[in-house]
């Protein structure tokens, strides 16, 4: 046996015992292992190997159409007490969830192998890293975590005879009964349950095989399990990009970054820089755990090992180091496929291809009148192929956080840059970010969708509590370094409807100013809002923006503010007491601003 380790041997057993599988693998994460894998699931229909001159090791799959996306409405927190979850996550009773689930796991592996992926959330060994364990029906799953997370014999050597895991229990919900011939994507379209019980703590999935659904490492553990965990032991499991910035004379300092989804994370995440001498390199594009070390400074890592990204919209214009990460050992899915066995997606090229077999399987031209990609198609790549990885995105210790930078999509309102002067308020602004809807989405165009520091569909309790959390982070340790807090927004327009910034690798030059403010060496000015640039400390050479456009990106109109404030309170009102009174001050001060502004204009 692999391990001594009495209650994960314990745990394999009874979900056998429950889940009634033909055979138990226990995954070493091996090459030969993984190979071995991806030609059953060739052999099965499932995968589709692409060009290996193209793109060596590779391969497309195509998903059942009920299974493409995370499903929020049957995500669930199971908690003794509902307050604890909180309006912002589905709750149910944790013992009345798994009297459900049982039934459901009842012989629902049978005719397949459960495969048990021991796997790390972060560097093995690292003290900012966790153990999970992952039982799993599903060969896609389990090639998936293997580039996801370390997997394998390393991490149960780490996790010894005692250590402490995280259960995460996945099944297809797609039994097989003897001779009955397996469909290329099993799945159980009407019956989906992603339910994580923090108090265990444990996740059990049901019915999806879909990423988001299914690679349990990923959202249900690093951020919805993590942030219970972080909130009990003193640290931060968030949803947050982490880049290294290193200036011309060689200082680097590490940054970490929340924005809602459409808002160009992992764009920020692996960026060009345009301002000559000045280099950024990805230490994540998504998650990011912070720990304090012994001298109080707050180091982050990337609790991944592979990115899972949307591949509509990324291309050599929008993203050049994500489209070099995808040259080998991807999996890739609900993309279409090229007639020489290639991928495509929507935006990948400046023009359509004349056929493409689309990712419902069917042959598409440009006529076809439908996407040839789902536009939540994904590309699961290894970190380490990425060409501009920063050096120290492995290092156990984990990287010094100097910045965090909250932004959403706010066409008015919003400046293009401010600096929080406390870490108070900086919470404060985090806990209303916010993005405007737009005419691509349902309802109203402009009004405020709230996403707090990008985690409302991923926090794992009460986001008010959270909240609490985040402004008790100054007291955890002595001598805490807490990083300076900024907010930003690349997507303000001007009254005629022109962006007013170029975005993309421009979004550099107030990266400088960010690192310039750390540093103590930019000039700011106080507004009611914060800090913000003067248009001198902006970098702008070369940059072809008009001075007044510049001014217009930088200008706060205290009236527009003030509009905000009733949207501002009724989100906060969703959580009742449990928002901190600290952050209702904070509110009352920065209308008290806004009131004295206006009336001076």
């Amino acid at each position: 046996m692999k391990t001594n380790h009495k209650r994960l041997l314990q745990w394999v057993e009874e979900v056998a015992a429950l889940c009634k599988p033909d055979a138990i693998h226990w995954c070493d994460g091996s090459q030969e292992e993984n190979d071995r894998l991806c030609a059953q699931a060739e052999a099965a229909g499932t995968f589709i190997r692409l060009n290996p001159a193209k793109r060596p090791n590779s391969f497309l799959v195509f998903s059942d159409p009920a299974d493409v996306a995370r499903v929020e409405d049957r995500t669930f927190v199971c908690t003794t007490e509902q307050r604890e979850a909180g309006p912002n996550n589905n709750w149910r009773d944790p013992g009345e969830m798994k009297t459900t689930l049982r039934q459901l796991y009842d012989g629902c592996m049978r005719g397949r192998t459960l495969y048990v992926i021991p796997f790390s959330m972060g560097p093995i060994g690292s003290p900012i890293a966790h153990i999970g364990v992952e039982l799993t029906d599903s060969i896609y799953v389990v090639v998936n975590m293997r580039i996801m997370t370390r997997i394998g014999d390393e991490v149960l050597r780490a996790l010894g005879d005692d250590g402490e895991f995280v259960e995460c229990l996945h099944s297809l919900g797609a039994p097989l009964a003897p001779g009955q011939k397996d469909v290329p994507w099993p799945c159980n379209a009407d019956n989906k349950y992603i339910c994580h019980f923090p108090e265990d703590p444990s996740i059990w999935s049901y019915g999806s095989g879909y990423g988001g659904n299914a690679l349990l490492g990923k959202k249900c553990f690093a951020l919805r399990i993590a942030s219970t965990m972080a909130r009990r032991q003193g640290w931060l499991a968030e949803h947050m990009l982490i880049l290294g910035l290193t200036n011309p004379a060689g200082k680097k300092h590490y940054i970490a970054a929340a924005f809602p989804s459409a808002c160009g994370k992992t764009n920020l995440a692996m960026l060009q820089p345009t301002i000559p001498g000045w280099k950024t390199e990805t230490v994540g594009d998504d998650i990011c755990w912070m720990k304090f070390d012994a001298n109080g400074q707050l180091r982050a890592i990337n609790p991944e090992a592979g990115f899972f990204g949307v591949a509509p919209g990324t291309s050599m214009h929008s993203n050049p180091n994500a489209m070099r990460t995808l040259h080998a050992n991807t999996i890739f899915t609900n993309c279409a496929l090229t007639p020489d066995r290639d991928v495509w997606w929507e935006e990948m090229t400046d023009t359509l291809p004349p056929q493409l077999t689309s990712w419902k399987g069917e042959a598409w031209t440009p006529s076809s009148g439908a996407k040839a990609a789902n536009p939540n198609a994904r590309y699961t790549t290894p970190a380490h192929q990425c060409p501009v990885m920063d050096p120290a995105w492995e290092d156990p210790a984990g990287v010094p956080i100097s910045a965090i930078l909250f932004g959403g999509r706010r066409p008015t309102t919003v400046p293009l840059c401010l600096e929080a002067p406390t870490w108070q308020y900086g919470t404060s602004l985090g806990s209303i970010q916010a993005s405007e809807t737009t005419a691509a989405q349902a309802g109203s165009v402009g009004i405020l969708r709230y996403d707090p520091m990008a985690m409302l569909p991923f926090c794992g309790y009460n986001m008010g509590d959270y909240f609490a959390h985040w402004l008790s982070m100054p007291t955890r340790v002595p001598n805490a370094q807490m990083p300076r807090i900024f907010y930003v927004n690349w997507f303000r327009k001007s009254a005629d409807n022109r962006w007013l910034w170029p975005g993309f690798g421009e979004n550099s030059r107030v990266l400088k100013w960010i690192f310039e403010r750390i540093e103590g060496a930019a000039p700011a000015v106080e507004s009611p809002i914060g800090l913000l640039p003067t248009p001198e400390a902006l970098d702008t050479t070369g940059l072809n923006v008009d001075p007044e456009d510049i001014e217009e990106l930088l200008h706060v109109n205290p009236k527009e503010w003030l509009q905000d404030l009733p949207a501002i309170r009724a989100h906060y009102a969703k959580y009742g007491d449990a928002i901190p009174a600290a952050l209702q001050h904070e509110l009352t001060q920065l209308e008290a601003r806004l009131q004295a502004a206006a009336a001076t204009q």
